[in-house]
């Protein structure tokens, strides 16, 4: 069983959300219970896949298909053609990011979202997002990276629009389909380009082979570029503040791991695919890094500023989620400039230490900004309208609420002992080497996220107790502060320790994302 464990981490839910319609007709509370146990055991899987990961010291390899598993099969187009699925350190640090955002939307969700006879389609939806996450995140070949994309692109589509009796969800969610439509559409070209060229869609095979034709060269954009807009990253994050801020709180919390899921996309295509081939010729990774700098710093400053006029405490939160973003491509982009440094100096002195910190930042950014966003929806549940200046006094009638998303609101802005300051501190000291100016601008938008979220608590949670403006003053579900607790606890631990973070979960990422280096 433990052998299988690759592929049953993706059919579990898969046949999860098959049999979920039969097991709802039986009781919702049968439904509940399977779905729930469902992730659970995702989650036990992966963290058993890290374990074996961290243990061997090596590349899981999976081949479906084989008469063993982890038979490595010749590439190419020797036969059998079969799919292989290849877990490394980034591919397990990804997994278990995406696992454990699911397992606590899901249980925010069970008396969250109300129960109706739609609430079925909720929760298979939101398995086939774990499916296209855990895909994309596993598989190593090209068509199927497009394929677990679509999966991903369809379900969270129509999980945005799952609010349909509000004026602007299905608009939202429409909005989302398309952008995604669009760019699957283009990664699908790319891969063709490849297909045509080298008879295979195995990246490792692609990644001995590829000789940087134009043709690749135009592959890469058309592959990297749509990723990119899947991830939120200006100037193609259009969609971004409709789609986080129409959807359900627990679905914008897996959302923003989805929008990471494509953001794993652009490192591992820059680096697996692309990196360090056995060519004698090589990509300009100065201009590719160069590139990723520049959508991050976009990113960032971009991100903030429209956060800071906002006064839909949703779309103020979806706009700060792409300036977060930035700092994940201004750290991973210093790393890629300084990659193929002849002596290899650079990268040790300061390179590898700003992939470490956008790294580490995915893994941060999903648990605070999940935080953030379920700390939303019971201020949207408790005052029945998202503009912040109909909202006051919360902190009278929700302490426990309150203190969530201070919690969440200092690990955002970058403040000890919160997760979000031990990553952003290695991007600030890495990328500060590389450019004081870049380091500089980093550091000015945090100073401009903290006024942010001031202004949002000092709006919602300060002020004096008014009746009038309460909708619902009842205590949460007991599913609802469980999720945010869950994720408090995942901050604070992170913040205040986070060397063992990166020593069992970084640092492996990064090597799984740069091997020998």
């Amino acid at each position: 069983m433990i052998e299988h464990l690759p592929i049953l981490a993706i059919t579990v839910p898969l046949f999860a959300a098959f049999l979920l319609p039969i097991i709802e007709k039986a009781h919702f509370r049968a439904r509940n219970a399977a779905a729930l146990l469902a992730i659970l055991s995702v989650n036990v899987m992966v963290v058993l896949l890290a374990l074996r990961l961290s243990r061997e010291g090596a590349p899981l390899v999976y081949v479906l298909g084989a008469q063993s598993p982890a038979q490595i099969l010749p590439q190419g187009l020797d036969f059998p053609i079969r799919i292989m699925l290849k877990i490394d350190g980034f591919s397990i640090f990804m997994a278990l990011t995406s696992a454990v955002v699911v397992l606590v939307s899901y249980v925010y969700s069970m008396k969250y979202v109300p129960e109706d006879p739609r609430k079925n389609y909720y929760t298979i939806l939101l398995m086939l997002m774990l499916v296209g996450m855990l895909g994309l995140e596993f598989t190593n070949d090209l068509f199927n990276f497009f394929v677990f994309l679509e999966i991903l692109s369809i379900s969270s589509s129509a999980l945005v629009s799952y609010s349909y009796n509000r004026k602007f969800s299905p608009y939202a969610g429409y909005k989302y389909m398309m952008i995604s439509a669009v760019a699957t559409s283009f990664l699908l070209i790319g891969i063709a380009f490849f297909y045509s060229q080298y008879g295979s869609f195995n990246i490792e095979y692609l990644h001995g082979v590829i000789r940087f034709t134009l043709l690749d060269k135009i592959a890469l954009i058309f592959m990297v570029v749509p990723l990119a807009m899947k991830a939120g990253a200006i100037p193609m994050h259009m969609w971004v503040p409709d789609a986080y801020s129409e959807a359900p709180a627990p679905v914008t919390a897996a959302l923003v791991s989805a929008s990471q899921a494509s953001l794993y996309g652009v490192f591992r295509l820059s680096f697996s695919l692309f990196g360090n081939p056995v060519s004698d010729v090589t990509l300009n990774y100065h201009t590719l890094g160069w590139i990723i700098i520049v959508l991050g710093v976009l990113s960032m400053f971009v991100g903030v500023t429209m956060a800071l006029v906002q006064h839909d405490v949703k779309r103020l939160m979806a706009y700060h989620a792409i300036s977060q973003t930035g700092y994940m491509l201004l750290g991973v982009g210093v790393g890629v400039v300084v990659y193929m440094d002849p002596g290899g100096a650079a990268y040790a002195a300061f390179g590898r230490d700003a992939m470490m910190g956008g790294i580490f930042h995915i893994m941060n950014h999903a648990f605070y900004k999940g935080l953030l966003f379920l700390t939303s929806g019971v201020m949207v549940l408790r005052f029945g309208t998202r503009d912040l200046n109909k909202m006051m006094g919360m902190a009278h009638r929700d302490t426990f609420t309150t203190l969530c998303f201070i919690a969440g609101a200092l690990a955002i802005s970058g403040v000890p002992p919160f997760n979000g300051f031990a990553s952003k501190i290695l991007i600030y000291e890495s990328v500060y080497r590389f450019s004081p100016i870049l380091a500089i601008i980093a550091m000015f938008v945090s100073v401009l996220t903290l006024a942010s979220f001031l202004k949002v608590f000092y709006g919602a949670f300060l002020g004096p107790r008014n009746e009038d403006i309460i909708v619902i003053d009842e205590p949460l579900p007991a599913t609802v502060t469980a999720a945010m607790g869950v994720f408090c606890f995942l901050v604070l631990a992170m913040g205040l320790f986070p060397g063992e973070v990166l020593k069992y979960l970084v640092e492996p990422a990064v090597a799984g994302l740069v091997p020998g280096r």
